[in-house]
């Protein structure tokens, strides 16, 4: 049984639940999604846990009484007549979008009919396992200048057993959600005297940040990459020239300064064009490789906000490859390669590739559109790996690949993105002197690794739980003292791991040891070393791994070696 038809049949189950307990409520849309379904509501009330409980028993008797599912096709007047009769205003727009000549379908099981292109299960008893889960606020068809709808949220599976499944991972979710260890481990948090989507990093998590900026600027130098800066300001005729004025502006922050348009820029690319641009370039120079951990702000909805992974302001690793067209497949192996790389060193073997192509509004022509995908779709084939096609979702100015990882829990996250432009090198005029003398228009590639720098540190922390690997711990070890006579070895001992690279903390508290350890593997600290006199008089610690793993007792001299 197709998991997504099953799914999209307990939405309807949800829906007729719904009107049967709350007969004034007025319908919207009702589709699977990847881990389940939703339906939109529109009601005066808010809907409770209470409610939600009401709803899932009710749905069980939907579901008991094994109610066929029938279609039928209607003609675009009777259709009217029959949602104008039902008061299904919502319904009402959702017909007057279906283009002429399209069949218009509804879907009826017992009392319950419904506008629905299909397909559903055969009867209602199919639908084996179901749960609902929330309920949350969403503007009708997402535009925040239309009604709220209340959008519940259920799953569906085939079985008891694997619902079952699903809900402990839910649970372990829970305990992995990057903002609440976020504020447990003191590595970030948000704060409303700041403003929505704006992260302030605190000292652990800042040096968290740092250890990865470090690697990345580290792995980009030995690829050749070329390190810039540019401002956070651009007068908005730069912004013209790239289209982001024209196909991004409402995703910009834009003012005015000495009576001049100005915008904080949303990415990264003009800056790095005018670099390139700042002397004449000649085929032997290509490929330039132009890096950055830029900065970017970007005026996403409130409502679509979530801790680290959908911020207002952010930075990526992010990098512009100007290259000749027959360098344009080898380069983008490369980043291929090296996303592969960086990936693997932090655990990831698992991900999924898409390839996103033309959208509806773009720049530049489509012979240039069709030669940018080939050679993303090129690049991929040649190594072997297996994509899908998101159709329509590449960006205005050229088609991407996304590459999108799976954590410990399966879940899939967006993480490096490579795409290839035609247009944008001709919007500005590059240019490079061929082998032949004359000028030339270089292709360019934009690409990042990681992404958004924060998105991935919100990802890490998700993945593991918090738990990070010893080379990347802000906090690599925790000296804990018996008592305070023995604080005086402790320094001793913190201050040569320090003079070794290590990052270690001292415990100067007066609480009791078992309470250190506690707070410790509270903290995830990955090793703490305990002093008392017998490790005194032995010049050595008493080793404590993460996990409450008693490695007992090492001479300072072999500490470095437990460590690596």
């Amino acid at each position: 049984m197709d998991l997504s038809t099953l799914r999209h049949s307990a939405a309807h189950i949800m829906a007729q639940a719904v009107k049967r307990i709350y007969p004034e409520v007025k319908l919207g849309i009702g589709p699977a999604i990847e881990d389940g379904f939703y339906y939109d509501f529109y009601r005066d009330e808010a809907f409770t846990p209470e409610d939600l409980k009401k709803i899932e028993k009710e749905m069980k008797k939907i579901i008991k009484q094994d109610l066929k599912f029938e279609r039928r096709e209607v003609t675009r007047t009777e259709a009217e007549e029959l949602l104008k009769k039902a008061g299904e205003d919502f319904k009402l727009e959702l017909l007057y979008d279906i283009p002429q000549g399209e069949a218009i379908s509804f879907y009826q099981d017992g009392e319950f009919i419904d506008l629905c292109r299909g397909p559903h299960v055969e009867s209602t008893g199919k639908v084996k396992a179901v749960k609902l889960l929330s309920v949350a606020g969403a503007y009708w068809r997402g535009d925040e200048n239309n009604p709220m709808m209340q959008r519940i949220y259920g799953t569906a599976f085939e079985s008891q057993e694997e619902l079952k499944e699903y809900l402990n991972l839910l649970e372990e979710a829970k305990k992995r959600d990057h903002r609440r260890l976020g504020r447990e481990l003191e590595l970030f948090d948000f704060y409303d005297e700041i403003g929505p989507g704006l992260v302030l990093w605190h000292p652990k998590g800042a040096l968290l940040r740092s250890i990865l900026e470090d690697f990345l600027k580290k792995e980009h130098l030995k690829r050749g990459y070329q390190l810039v800066v540019i401002p956070h300001i651009m007068k908005a005729d730069i912004w013209k020239i790239s289209g982001h004025y024209d196909f991004y502006r409402e995703n910009m922050y834009m003012f005015e300064l000495d009576g001049k348009e100005y915008g904080i820029k949303p990415m990264n690319c003009p800056g790095h064009i005018m670099v390139y641009k700042s002397k004449i370039r000649s085929y032997r120079d290509l490929p330039i490789r132009l890096f950055e951990l830029g900065t970017v702000y970007r005026h996403e909805r409130a409502g679509v906000l979530h801790g680290l992974l959908r911020v207002r302001g952010f930075t990526q690793d992010d990098a512009h490859i100007f290259c000749r067209q027959d360098q344009v497949e080898e380069e983008i192996g490369k980043v291929i390669e090296f996303v592969l790389d960086v990936l693997d060193v932090f655990g990831f073997n698992d991900f999924e590739i898409e390839i996103s192509t033309r959208p509806d509004e773009f720049i530049g022509t489509i012979e240039n559109w069709d030669r940018a995908t080939d050679a993303l779709k090129s690049a991929l084939e040649r190594r072997g790996m297996a994509y899908k096609i998101n159709p329509g979702d590449g960006a205005f100015y050229g088609p991407k690949i996304d590459v999108k990882l799976r954590d410990a829990l399966k879940r899939t996250w967006q993480c490096a993105t490579i795409q290839c432009d035609f247009s944008l090198p001709e919007r500005f005029n590059l240019e490079y002197i061929d082998s032949d003398g004359q000028p030339k228009r270089p292709i360019m590639i934009h690409r990042v690794v990681l992404g958004s720098i924060e998105r991935f540190i919100g990802t890490l922390i998700e993945h593991y739980a918090g738990a990070f690997p010893f080379w990347l711990s802000p906090e690599q070890v925790r000296i804990l003292p018996v008592s305070e006579r023995f604080f005086d070895y402790a320094e001793k001992v913190r201050d040569l791991l320090m003079e070794n690279g290590i990052r270690v903390s001292l415990d100067t508290g007066s609480d009791t040891l078992p309470k250190k350890i506690r707070t410790a593997e509270k903290q995830k600290v990955p090793y703490m070393l305990i002093v008392g006199e017998r490790e005194v008089d032995s010049n050595s610690v008493s080793v404590r791994q993460r996990g409450r793993v008693d490695l007992g007792s090492v001479s300072l001299d072999r500490i470095f070696d437990v460590l690596k």
